[in-house]
């Protein structure tokens, strides 16, 4: 909780006749808004909130008064004489109730915020912000709670935002320009951003940074926010503990690298694991786990260094499971060849509607390797690489839920064979626009409870009622 004491003047206040009393009264007496409730039975913002709305409006007054052009020029104490001089100006203009040592802690604060990522750098450490979204230097959204909303955040110009996209990536060692207009790279915290510039982008440079919560989620806390009841959990950690492949099917933005970290628990710290991504994001708990990221072509087009060749490399470094935090391309037929060769348990996640559709997909991008294999048979290598199928989304609430674990059974004729095990089915929308609805089984017993009994993993079958809503 932040110590400050923010007072700010409200709208046509009229002037006290005789000063206020030295010691202010604990609470302020509330004042009427225009719905006739009080400030009080208002929703206020917190400390926090406030104090960041203040950052904010510095941010935009500092763009406005300085040279941005001459920023990187200028030496570190000149700098932030200046920054400190501009906040004292705008706590008087404010009437900001600070001391002097308030007030330089405050200016400390925005100036190390400015020569890290600029008018973001609040957004950032926000922790409650999922997405930040920036469409062009003058408009910036966030995602909080599952809900899109416009900020007042904005940059100089199209300049300044570059200038903060090239520290981004510059961090990485990779590069942007107009030869390369797109990027992926990732900040230190693991959060993953995508940036793209003129001349693919029409109205300034567009950044999309997919935050990640500085204590990744567990089981645990997916339970207790409702993405799943507490026996669905106990199967899935289960099935991981069991060394049963999965792959964590959903679209964008539904959760599958939050369902991927938290399953990552199950594993035996004494396995040796090896995670591929595009930007390194996974957050595993686990002390040997080996980090992979893919490579862009250099400005000669040459040095790419793709999923796939990682996926035939980490076969080599003696891996217990390879874990893969997206599959979109002839990788594929590389990651069913390591669950079929002995890295049973190993994980990825997928983009798709439906379990269903996530084979096909996976078919489809075995197909891109180039490998001459007829489609059945592709279908057979599918069917016993892959045990698991956990269906992820964010429902129209903004909440993101498990909607269905699905077990691969095998093949029946040229059709690869599924079971639904347990299943969300939505009953109705409430009048605040939640989703509402309730976890079953299905009644079928899985296969691969076999699997778990053998290796020591105690699960209850009466979860597999059918009759029973799962809590």
């Amino acid at each position: 909780m932040s110590r400050f004491n923010l007072s700010r003047r409200p709208p046509q206040a009229v002037e006290p006749t005789a000063p206020p009393p030295a010691a202010a009264p604990s609470a302020p007496a509330p004042t009427p808004t225009p719905r006739g409730r009080t400030e009080a039975a208002a929703t206020a913002p917190s400390a926090e909130r406030q104090l960041l709305e203040v950052k904010l409006k510095l941010h935009r007054q500092l763009i406005d008064e300085l040279d941005l052009s001459k920023l990187d020029k200028l030496g570190e104490g000149e700098l932030r004489r200046q920054v400190l001089s501009l906040v004292a100006d705008f706590a008087r203009a404010e009437r900001l109730v600070y001391n002097s040592a308030e007030l330089e802690e405050l200016g400390a604060s925005v100036y190390d915020e400015m020569v890290g990522l600029g008018p973001i750098e609040p957004l950032l450490k926000d922790d409650s912000i999922a997405d930040i979204l920036i469409n062009g230097p003058f408009q910036v959204y966030i995602e909080r709670g599952g809900e899109l909303s416009e900020t007042g955040v904005r940059f100089r110009d199209n300049d300044h935002l570059l200038r903060i996209i090239n520290r981004i990536v510059a961090g990485v060692g990779r590069r942007i320009d107009e030869s390369s207009p797109m990027v992926d790279a990732r900040l230190p915290d693991g959060s993953r951003v995508n940036a793209a510039i003129a001349p693919i982008t029409v109205d300034g440079a567009c950044v999309s940074i997919r935050k990640f919560s500085k204590k990744p989620y567990t089981l645990e806390k997916l339970v207790d926010v409702g993405a799943m009841p507490a026996c669905v959990a106990d199967f899935m950690h289960g099935a991981i503990k069991s060394r049963v492949s999965t792959v964590i099917s959903g679209g964008t933005g539904s959760g599958k690298t939050t369902m991927l970290n938290a399953l990552s628990s199950a594993i035996s710290h004494g396995e040796r694991l090896i995670t591929i991504e595009d930007a390194c994001e996974l957050q595993l708990q686990q002390p040997h786990v080996v980090r992979m990221e893919t490579r862009p072509p250099n400005i000669e087009g040459r040095g790419e260094i793709r999923q796939r060749e990682l996926v035939k490399n980490a076969l080599r470094m003696r891996p217990d499971r390879v874990i893969l935090g997206e599959v979109r391309g002839e990788e594929a037929f590389d990651m069913l060849q390591a669950m079929n060769t002995g890295h049973e348990g190993s994980m990825a996640t997928i983009h798709a509607n439906n379990p269903r559709d996530a084979i096909s997909r996976l078919e489809q991008m075995v197909a891109m390797s180039g490998m001459p294999l007829a489609p059945e048979a592709i279908r057979g290598q599918i069917a016993s690489a892959v045990g698991l199928i956990i269906q992820v989304m964010r429902l129209a609430d903004g909440k993101r839920r498990v909607m269905s674990v699905t077990e691969i059974t095998g093949m029946e004729g040229q059709v690869v064979q599924m079971q639904e095990i347990f299943a969300f089915h939505r009953t109705h929308t409430g009048a605040d626009g939640a989703v509402h609805g309730e976890f079953k089984a299905t009644g079928l017993r899985p296969r691969c409870l076999d699997e778990m009994v053998r290796r020591g993993v105690a699960y209850d079958a009466n979860f597999f009622d059918p009759s029973r809503t799962l809590t």
